[in-house]
């Protein structure tokens, strides 16, 4: 096994005046054995960063090491990784069995110790009874697995994984996420995981790094990323439906926007021009005109065990999520909402920092 240590990695597309940077000084530690998670939205570096640490890719700056040895020169088959991709990339001709031997066979290890390889990841990945079927006999959940099994076998220090379940179904993903989350329990092994959902990142992570173009935002578990979000980025990005963020001036303990003045709970770290938010779930609806925080309700949304409303503070459009056993709000009636203290998140404008 294996820590990783990102120093500041830069990585930009041509020369001159014209190149393309698109990774801009990324740093990071990840300690032996941990389960790291890199999640932000499509195009904003996080494969890139991911293929530069395989060695796919050629960095333009910094360093990266693994183990404590700069691998900036070092070739992808020398630094003792091993990749997991997006599209299985097996071998539609070779049985299961063939697939997942096959870097050992070219390695030139032993038949008998290929064997005990592969019969160990196929007990852990539970595909004995696959291993003398063709890919295309497979379901697509079942290849994932071949692929991930193939891995295994190599006995890297750092498994690599490219959105390992964007080709899956919404059960498959979920019933995936769970064999990864015992493989790691199991195997121990340095993992970097590159996703743009970010439930996988929610569910699988030891800690996250939230990617925005081409930088950090925060790096934390998630439960400190989803509940003390570094950015407004990250608020926005982390959690479904996003936190609400309200644009407003503070004065005390009101805080004006969209034409409303809302009565805080507490007061304001500061007066002046803040963003103000606060996540669907931490927003108590009251119907019954308890004083409050008046919302217009514009629509409904049912998710089985819960509700969200959607409607105006002002002009200011604001979600609520609610228990869906409750009487539900009317469409174009006026609900009041309470919101509590240690819920309140507060934004510079201009950094989109948190304060």
């Amino acid at each position: 096994m294996a820590s990783i240590s990102l120093r500041n990695v830069v990585k930009r597309y041509g020369h001159g005046p014209k190149a393309n940077q698109v990774v801009h000084g990324v740093s990071a530690e990840i300690t032996d054995g941990e389960f790291v998670v890199i999640v932000g939205p499509s195009g904003c570096g996080k494969s890139t960063l991911l293929r530069m640490v395989a060695g796919l890719e050629e960095i333009t700056g910094g360093e990266i090491a693994i183990s404590g040895r700069v691998v900036n020169d070092t070739e992808p088959s020398e630094r003792d990784i091993a990749m997991v991709f997006q599209n299985y990339a097996l071998y539609p001709h070779m049985t299961v069995f063939d697939n997942m031997a096959y870097g050992l066979k070219i390695a030139k290890v032993p038949l008998a110790e290929i064997k005990q390889r592969v019969d160990k990841a196929a007990g852990i990945l539970e595909l004995a009874p696959y291993l003398q079927r063709k890919p295309r006999e497979l379901s697509g959940g079942q290849r994932q697995r071949v692929a991930m099994g193939r891995a295994i076998v190599r006995q890297p220090q750092v498994f690599l994984f490219d959105e390992p379940l964007s080709n899956l179904d919404a059960k498959l993903r979920a019933q995936t996420r769970l064999e990864i989350q015992k493989l790691h329990a199991d195997l121990g092994v340095t993992s970097l995981f590159v996703t743009h959902d970010q439930v996988e990142a929610m569910t699988l992570a030891q800690r996250m790094i939230v990617m925005n173009a081409g930088r950090i935002e925060q790096i934390g578990t998630p439960d400190a990323v989803y509940h003390h979000p570094a950015t407004t980025f990250v608020a926005s990005f982390i959690g479904s439906p996003p936190m609400n963020l309200i644009h407003g001036q503070a004065d005390g303990s009101r805080f004006t926007a969209g034409g409303q003045t809302l009565a805080l709970p507490t007061a304001a770290p500061r007066a002046g021009a803040l963003i103000l938010g606060l996540r669907p779930e931490h927003t108590d609806l009251n119907q019954n005109g308890a004083a409050g925080w008046p919302l217009k309700v514009e629509a409904l949304e049912m998710l089985g065990a819960e509700r969200l409303v959607y409607g105006r503070l002002g002009e200011t459009l604001f979600t609520v999520r609610v228990d869906a056993t409750l009487v539900p709000p009317k469409v174009g009636g006026t609900v009041s909402l309470q919101a509590t203290p240690e819920h309140l998140h507060w934004f510079d404008p201009t950094t989109q920092h948190r304060i």
